[in-house]
């Protein structure tokens, strides 16, 4: 199959071009090992290599020894190569040295000292709907940050495209397969994940079972703020088998390592109000499609449940919002206050800026929407916080186009970096 241009290409070429070392992150199948391939000029798989251990063991620069850039693959298989690669990096003294790839997060207590100054990081993450070629990128975060008005765009997707998608998600490697395979395979993967990937961290013994009840309530509960005991309290109403709150944290904190969860923390601003700001995270998957895959639903289930098809929705937009927010230095965080007044994201740059998105499914929601945006704009603290540079509403089945008072409708199929 043919490389399909990433996002993240353009960032990830200026960091090794800045930085003797590049860190590519993200889940596992998102497809960091073939981008990295794209610069590499020579590559080794620690995860592939049964003397790589050996041979780290006795010889480790011959590791690192190859034509530049050069790339390690699962570079965490073995923690203690990072300090040998930064030495490297000071000796050579040159850039686009070394690139890195890895699906989980070592453990903490291996001893590493910082690669600041060598290294540069880059987050990856799953396929967004522009680099599936299922938005035409036409409406530009880059230009709402600008405060440009949208010229109308009619791409307007049917339902059942949109819940096809949520359930096949943005594995690279399932760009050409129909539903009924997409499902096979992203079952598999969180079936590994529970039998195998999971105790692989840290060489740690989990139950699978355990895994799979909380894996399905962290499903259930997707894009919703919910603490660690509710999780737990939900875990225990619906599931067979319960975890304890070292076991729960131990899981969740695991999961995190091996980045298939990544929440959407809370915006912290300044209100004109005496409301406080809730500083929980909302849930969400690294990709929706394995929450469906998690819960074994399909496409007629989703149809026929919209309620909770909404919040899978807003989960794919927060994960593509996440794609192109990064594209222009920007991250993705959530609002909700003591009033319940609450916005699904706000997408703020390094620099301060930011604008405010609300996420349906369809169109009957537009008019609250706008409302809700606006009365939530009014109580932001522009001398403290800024004006916004634009507020947002994304549909699945919309059009794109500019409302008179100043709110953009975005269906997601224009939305792009």
């Amino acid at each position: 199959m043919d490389y399909k241009n990433r996002i993240s290409d353009e960032e990830l070429n200026r960091k090794l071009s800045a930085s003797g070392a590049v860190l590519i992150r993200g889940a596992k199948a998102c497809g960091k090992t073939e981008s990295a391939k794209q610069l590499a000029n020579s590559v080794f798989h620690l995860d592939r290599d049964e003397q790589a251990q050996l041979l780290f063991d006795t010889a480790p620069k011959r590791l690192l020894l190859g034509d530049t850039p050069r790339l390690i693959d699962e570079w965490q298989v073995i923690p203690k190569l990072w300090d040998h690669i930064r030495h490297e990096v000071d000796d050579r003294k040159k850039n686009a040295q070394f690139i890195l790839t890895g699906s989980a997060h070592p453990e903490e207590s291996a001893k590493m000292h910082s690669g600041a100054g060598r290294f540069t990081i880059v987050d990856m993450r799953t396929m967004s709907w522009q680099e599936l070629g299922l938005s035409t990128g036409l409406v530009k975060l880059s230009d709402l940050f600008e405060g440009k008005p949208i010229e109308i765009q009619d791409d307007r997707t049917e339902l059942e495209l949109i819940v096809d998608q949520i359930i096949k998600g943005g594995f690279p490697s399932l760009i050409n397969s129909n539903v009924r395979q997409a499902m096979d395979v992203n079952r598999a993967y969180v079936e590994l994940l529970a039998e195998v990937d999971m105790s692989r961290v840290s060489d740690t013994r989990r139950d699978p079972q355990k895994i799979r009840s909380l894996l399905k309530s962290l499903a259930r509960n997707t894009s919703t703020l919910v603490d660690n005991a509710v999780i737990g309290k939900d875990i225990k109403a619906h599931e067979s088998v319960g975890l304890s709150r070292p076991t729960l944290y131990d899981y969740l904190d695991t999961l995190h390592r091996l980045m298939i969860l990544e929440d959407q923390p809370a915006w912290s601003t300044h209100i004109r109000s005496s409301y406080t700001l809730r500083n929980s995270p909302k849930r969400h998957f690294t990709d929706v499609s394995l929450a469906v895959a998690v819960l074994g639903a399909n496409q007629q289930l989703l149809l026929n449940d919209l309620n909770f098809t909404g919040f899978l929705f807003e989960s794919m937009v927060v994960h593509d919002l996440r794609v192109y927010g990064q594209a222009n230095d920007a991250k993705v965080y959530h609002y909700r206050d003591s009033s319940g007044l609450e916005v699904d994201s706000i997408v703020q740059k390094y620099n301060g800026d930011w604008s405010a998105f609300e996420i349906k499914l369809g169109t009957g929601q537009i008019e609250e929407a706008a409302e809700n945006l606006l009365r939530f704009a009014q109580l932001v603290d522009t001398e403290k916080s800024g004006k916004p540079k634009s507020l947002n509403i994304i549909t699945g089945t919309g059009m794109s186009y500019t409302r008179k008072d100043g709110v953009n409708v975005i269906a997601l199929a224009s939305l792009g970096a």
